[in-house]
């Protein structure tokens, strides 16, 4: 072997190979930091993705809560709407039931009619009527002065529902007309006091 060779490929030739070798492992290390270092900037666009996506659901489940909260409102306000509302109905009064009755037709409708005078007003009149066929009771209140009588009447104790206009006869008896509180769909009535009832007069 001669020297050229040894010095070429022998115990020189390794340290001449040595460099390259130091430079294929460096340019190993570069090249996995530099995997490393793309490998982090990859990861970083999937986290951003991955929080995007989280606030994004967040706000479509917010949404979707807000929605079914209007519809669930909407829903309420409908069926309110939509169930009648029916006026409450009234009890008769103990305190009227001592009153002079007067029984007949309104219209075609039998009622008991229970008037008496209101305390310190000498024409005022007050009291209810009550219809045969559904027990409903209807107050009244007014004045009787003379053998007038003009009262109205309310279904619920707050509202005017209608008027009345009648005169009391001879025999005790009253007949007039009711209307609507503006003074529409005239109905006439007939009353006769019950027997055993005590004048108001």
């Amino acid at each position: 072997m001669s020297a050229a060779y040894r010095v070429r490929h022998g115990r020189f030739g390794a340290a001449c190979r040595a460099p390259r070798a130091r430079a294929l492992f460096v340019a190993a290390l570069a090249g996995l930091s530099l995997q490393c270092a793309w490998g982090q900037q990859a990861t970083l666009p999937a986290a951003a993705l991955v929080e995007q996506s989280d606030d994004a659901a967040a706000s479509i489940a917010t949404e979707a809560s807000d929605a079914a909260a209007g519809i669930a409102q909407q829903s309420a306000d409908a069926a309110a709407f939509a169930v009648p509302q029916f006026p409450r109905r009234l009890a008769p009064n103990p305190e009227f039931a001592r009153f002079p009755a007067y029984a007949g037709m309104l219209g075609a409708r039998r009622i008991v009619l229970r008037l008496g005078r209101k305390p310190g007003d000498p024409t005022g009149v007050h009291g209810e009527y009550q219809f045969a066929d559904t027990g409903q009771v209807v107050l009244v209140a007014g004045d009787w002065d003379g053998d007038v009588l003009e009262i109205e009447d309310s279904g619920d104790g707050s509202s005017i529902a209608g008027n009345w206009v009648g005169r009391f006869m001879s025999d005790g008896s009253l007949a007039g007309d009711r209307m609507n509180a503006d003074d529409s769909n005239p109905q006439p009535f007939v009353l006769h006091p019950l027997a055993g009832s005590l004048s108001t007069r």
